[in-house]
């Protein structure tokens, strides 16, 4: 830890179960719902998860009302068929749309409701735009395949004042430039290309994502909670505070029963192995891990963040290891922005991540990560397992358990922070070298040295304490990139 600073895919019989914070791993899971037991009667209620809503319009005009002239469009006189032309077969093409969007909105749990009927003239325009003011969804999605109606589709998708917006314009359905008032649109995902299910699949996903967060709560731990709830302006992540006091009072009451110490050991069993830290601390590990429990519980929290720093023998660091990679967000020393960010890795990428403190080789250009909770489940909770050592604890007293994850050398990464305060989401691509041992590098117990994609300066990557790292190669990292389009952020960075 730093001095210096305080498949994501879900088909719809899951999403009830993912949609709250998914229990810790199988070895604490029984223990947790033991203790969670005991602290039900004073526990904020958690905060119900509703699927995202997305009304889907397609434009075009059927092959008869052209031949006829009663299309509405400068064209009509000469029964002119305009770009995409007489042969793209647009009704075929809106059975096939229909049938991909409903298969991706399937697996993420989100709701479409199609409209009966593709749109062609200016009066069901209007009625649509309507409808849609009434209806408040959380996105509009309008699939345009005729040349004429751009301007119809950004009326569509940006009159209704729904949250955000996709415009799907099939390549070959526009004629020279692609508009910019479409393309430059703020809070539209725009999309121009050749039957793209993944850009589709990225734009579902930061709608889902965003309805996931405007419905979750942050539970800060530290000595001074601020007053709240309050809203986080942004991503509307409800933030709540406890004392610390609270915290430690819950861990002191924590008995070393049978199971607890059971699970400890198995614990140390399953670490390939173990430097300078006794079977006691092994034992506080667990007993911190409930006491992360029964506070979430407590606070109806889906995610959690702990100045943690001066806990002593209180450091959650095996327990948010361990909840990060059963994607349950957990973060280091009260840090807002960190735990934002891995919020939105949980929804976005269905993965965990690791926070971590930054450095860099100027000499061979390389970013160095360093932390002591890092998930070893670094591909969601149904993908492999890391490697890892168990060491202590490197900044002071007592030896406790932190976690030395060995990541796998050649893996793409993504790099993240949300800056809340200034609306600015920053993401890199690269990947992983190796992790190297200490020495000969200091830093924390986990340790990971990476090359990032076409950057000349790694040092421009930088935004400040705990980023996040996350597994992911570039077209994961695009799902980061449609969310900040889609949401009004800022991006920065080489995606």
């Amino acid at each position: 830890m730093c001095e210096s600073c305080s498949s994501y895919v879900l088909n719809r019989r899951g999403f009830l179960a993912a949609t709250g914070a998914i229990g810790a791993a199988a070895f604490v899971s029984r223990a947790m719902a033991q203790q969670a037991a005991t602290t039900a009667a004073s526990a904020l209620p958690k905060r119900d998860k509703k699927p995202a809503r997305v009304l889907v319009a397609f434009l075009y005009p059927p092959a008869d009302v052209v031949n006829e002239g009663r299309m509405e469009d400068s064209w009509r006189v000469h029964n002119w068929f305009t770009w995409p032309g007489n042969q793209f077969e647009p009704e075929q093409q809106e059975r096939k749309f229909t049938a991909k969007i409903r298969a991706i909105a399937d697996r993420l749990g989100v709701v479409v409701e199609f409209q009966p009927k593709a749109i062609y003239q200016e009066a069901k325009v209007r009625e649509f735009i309507e409808q849609a003011k009434a209806a408040q969804p959380d996105a509009v999605f309008v699939v345009n395949f005729w040349n004429t109606f751009s301007k119809w589709s950004h009326e569509m998708a940006t009159e209704p004042g729904a949250p955000t917006a996709i415009v799907y314009h099939s390549l070959g359905s526009n004629h020279q430039l692609p508009p910019e008032y479409l393309r430059k649109a703020e809070g539209l995902y725009y999309i121009h290309s050749i039957e793209n299910w993944d850009e589709i699949e990225r734009g579902l996903t930061a709608i889902h994502a965003k309805k996931m967060l405007a419905q979750s709560r942050l539970l800060r731990i530290s000595g001074k909670p601020a007053a709240g709830p309050v809203s986080e302006p942004r991503l509307e992540v409800e933030v709540v505070g406890a004392p610390a006091e609270e915290f430690n009072a819950v861990f002191d009451g924590i008995a070393d029963d049978d199971a607890l110490v059971r699970d400890a050991m198995q614990f140390k069993k399953n670490a390939a192995k173990v430097t300078e830290v006794v079977d006691k601390y092994f034992v506080d590990a667990m007993r911190a891990h409930r006491a992360v429990e029964q506070m979430m519980h407590r606070y109806g929290a889906d995610a959690i963040t702990i100045e943690c720093l001066q806990l002593k023998h209180r450091k959650p660091c095996i327990s948010f290891a361990t909840h990060n990679g059963a994607l349950v967000p957990c973060g280091c020393e009260n840090d807002l922005n960190a735990s934002l960010t891995l919020m939105l890795g949980r929804w976005l990428l269905g993965r965990g991540g690791f926070q971590h403190n930054p450095e860099f080789d100027t000499s061979e250009n390389r970013y160095f990560a360093s932390h002591c909770t890092c998930a070893w489940k670094l591909h969601g909770p149904q993908g492999p397992s890391q490697e890892y050592f168990v060491r202590p604890f490197f900044h002071q007293l007592p030896k406790t358990a932190a976690l030395d994850v060995q990541w796998t050398p050649g893996e793409p990464i993504i790099l993240a922070k949300y800056l809340s305060e200034q609306d600015t989401l920053n993401c890199w691509t690269g990947k992983v070298i190796v992790s190297p041992t200490s020495p000969p590098t200091g830093g924390c117990a986990t340790r990971v040295l990476m090359e990032m994609d076409n950057v000349d300066d790694v040092c421009k990557v930088y935004a400040g304490p705990h980023p996040i790292l996350f597994c992911g190669n570039r077209g994961e990292a695009g799902r980061l990139k449609a969310f900040a389009k889609m949401y009004r952020l800022t991006l920065q960075g080489n995606v």
